[in-house]
C-alpha cells in the first residue's frame, strides 16, 4: 500500500509510524525489513516538483501558500515568520541542504551511547542522500575570510563537528539535484491504533496488530508530536479542557520547552557577481557559534537559555498550533549573538573576502543597509539605537526549533512516552539542543539507530521465543 485512498477501513500492523519526514521514514524503513509498517504522512509526495527538487529554485515553497504546498507558514508569538514542512521527506525537501553531524553534548543528551551504532547509522543516510558540495568562488573566499579572521584551523571537507572552519555535506548532488529522507524508502512494505484521513477525506482507522512490543511511533515534529499528543489526549489538562478534548493523562511538560536558535544574517552588496549558493562553508567557535553561508552570512545561536511553549488553537491537526519561543528573554543569547555576528564583521573586513566588498562600504554602511532591507517585516520596523537592539529587531529563524516532547521530561531514555505504553516520540521535538550547524544529519541518524535498536531488540525477542517453543515442543515429542 502506498497510498492511502488504496487503504482498507480497518488494517493491522506491527508498527505504525506518525510523520514521513526526516526521523519517521528511516525509522519506517528500518522496522519494515522484519515487521509490517503503516508510515503516515500528511502532505504530498517530493517527487516531480522542480521547487523541491531544483537548487536553483530553492526559497519558492516557502513563499506557496496553496494548500498542496510543501511548506506550512505560521507566524511564532515572538512575531518571527517560520514554515513547518508538509510533504513525505518532512525538513529535507524544502531545507538548505547543510548536512554536519551533531556534536558529543548532542549524543549524550539524546542517550545515544553505541559510538559504533552511531556511525553506521550516519554512513546509512549518507550513501543515499549526502554529497561533496562544489564551491563557488564567494564561498571559497569566505571560506578563507573565516580563517583570516580567527576561526582555525581549517579543517578542508567534512561530516564531523570540530572547532574551526570546514566545508559540510549537502543534499543537493552536483546536478543540483535534492536528494530527500524519501529517498530512504527502499521498500515500503496502551497505544493501539490511529484514526487518520486519507487523500479524498474518508476518515479511516488503523490497529495494532496486538502483539506485546507493537508499538505506534510519533515522528511528526517539533510542532507535530505535541500538537498530536494533546489532540488525543495526553497533555496539560488546562489546554485539552479549554478545547473539550477528552484528558487521557495529565502530562504537563508536553509543548514545554519550545526553543528556536535566534539568528541575525547579513547581507553584503558585491561589486562582482555572486553565483548562487547554499549552505556550505560553516565556521565552529568554542564558544558554540556557528557561521555559515548562503546568498548571506549568519550564524547560529546554538544552546540557547531562552525558551517558550506551544498551545493548542483548535482541533483540526491541519492547523497550526500557537508558538512562542522567547528570543533573546535571556541576556545570555544576545551577548552570544553579538559575539558570532563581531565575528562575522571580522571576516568581512579581511583581506580574503575583499574582493567581494565594495573597497569604501564601511561596517555602518553594511549594518544601516541591512536594516533597510529588514523593515519589510512589521516587527523589524524599529529603527535599532544600538547594535544590541539591531539583532533584536532583526532576529531571524533558521528553522531548528525542537522540543515540546523533551527527553527526561516527556519521554525516556528509550523515547517512550512517560506514562504511557505502546507509543515513542522520536523526533526533534525529544531535543533538549539543536545539535551541531544543522540538525538534519543527526536527525536521519537518530531515525535509522532507534530503528535499528527496537528491531535488535524485537528480533532477539523473537528468536529466544522460538527456541524456547522447540525446546518445549521436542521434550513432549
Amino acid at each position: 500500500m502506498h497510498e492511502a485512498t488504496k487503504a482498507p477501513k480497518i488494517s493491522f500492523y506491527d508498527y505504525i509510524v506518525i510523520g514521513g519526514g526526516t526521523t519517521g521514514i528511516p525509522i519506517a524503513t528500518t522496522l519494515s525489513k522484519a515487521y509490517s509498517v503503516l508510515l503516515l504522512e500528511r502532505g504530498g509526495s517530493p517527487y516531480g516538483n522542480p521547487n523541491i527538487t531544483n537548487i536553483s529554485n530553492f526559497g519558492s515553497t516557502f513563499s506557496d501558500h496553496s494548500p498542496d504546498s510543501p511548506s506550512q507558514p505560521f507566524i511564532s508569538v515572538d512575531g518571527v515568520v517560520n514554515v513547518r514542512s508538509h510533504v513525505l521527506g518532512g525538513g529535507t525537501s524544502i531545507n538548505g541542504g547543510f548536512y554536519s553531524h551533531g556534536e558529543a553534548r548532542f549524543l549524550k543528551e539524546a542517550n545515544l551511547m553505541n559510538e559504533r551504532l552511531i556511525n553506521e547509522s550516519y554512513r546509512w543516510v549518507e550513501r543515499v542522500m549526502v554529497f561533496e558540495p562544489v564551491l563557488t568562488k564567494w564561498q571559497s573566499a569566505f571560506r578563507d575570510a573565516l580563517v583570516e579572521a580567527g576561526v582555525t584551523p581549517e579543517n578542508g571537507f567534512t561530516y564531523d563537528h570540530i572547532i574551526g572552519t570546514k566545508v559540510g555535506g549537502t543534499i543537493f548532488d552536483q546536478n543540483g539535484h535534492r536528494h530527500t529522507a524519501a529517498d530512504l524508502l527502499q521498500s515500503r512494505p496502551t497505544a493501539y491504533g490511529v484514526v487518520y484521513k486519507d487523500a479524498s477525506g474518508r476518515k479511516l482507522k488503523a490497529y495494532l496488530k496486538g502483539g506485546q512490543m507493537d508499538e505506534i511511533i510519533l515522528c511528526a515534529g517539533a510542532l507535530g508530536s505535541p500538537q498530536l499528543l494533546m489532540l488525543s489526549g495526553v497533555g496539560p489538562k488546562d489546554q485539552l479542557h479549554t478545547h473539550n478534548i477528552k484528558l487521557v493523562l495529565h502530562h504537563p511538560l508536553i509543548g514545554q520547552g519550545m526553543t528556536d536558535n535566534p539568528t541575525n544574517l547579513l547581507f553584503v552588496p558585491s561589486p562582482i557577481p555572486v553565483a548562487q549558493s547554499l549552505v556550505e562553508i560553516v565556521g565552529i567557535k568554542n564558544s558554540g557559534n556557528y557561521i555559515q553561508m548562503g546568498g548571506f552570512i549568519f550564524e547560529k545561536v546554538s544552546f540557547p537559555h531562552s525558551n517558550g511553549d506551544l498551545k493548542l488553537q483548535n482541533r483540526n491537526p491541519a492547523d497550526n498550533p500557537s508558538v512562542t519561543f522567547n528570543y533573546f528573554q535571556k541576556p545570555y543569547d544576545l551577548r552570544k549573538c553579538v559575539h558570532g555576528v563581531k565575528v562575522i564583521l571580522k571576516a568581512i573586513e579581511s583581506k580574503a573576502f575583499s574582493k567581494f566588498k565594495y573597497p569604501n562600504m564601511t561596517i555602518q554602511d553594511i549594518l544601516d543597509l541591512n536594516m533597510k532591507l529588514q523593515t519589510t517585516f512589521p516587527i523589524h520596523a524599529n529603527k535599532s539605537s544600538s547594535l544590541e537592539q539591531y539583532y533584536k529587531d532583526n532576529v531571524k529563524t533558521i528553522w531548528h526549533y525542537h522540543g515540546g516532547c523533551q527527553m527526561g521530561k516527556v519521554v525516556d531514555g528509550d523515547y517512550k512516552i512517560l506514562g504511557v505504553d505502546a507509543i515513542r516520540v522520536i523526533d526533534g521535538s525529544t531535543l533538549l539542543n539543536s545539535p551541531g550547524c544543522n540538525p538534519q544529519a543527526s536527525l536521519l541518524m537518530l531515525g535509522r539507530y532507534m530503528g535499528v535498536t527496537i528491531l535488535s531488540k524485537r528480533l532477539a525477542i523473537d528468536r529466544a521465543s522460538q527456541m524456547m517453543t522447540k525446546t518445549i515442543a521436542s521434550y513432549f515429542a
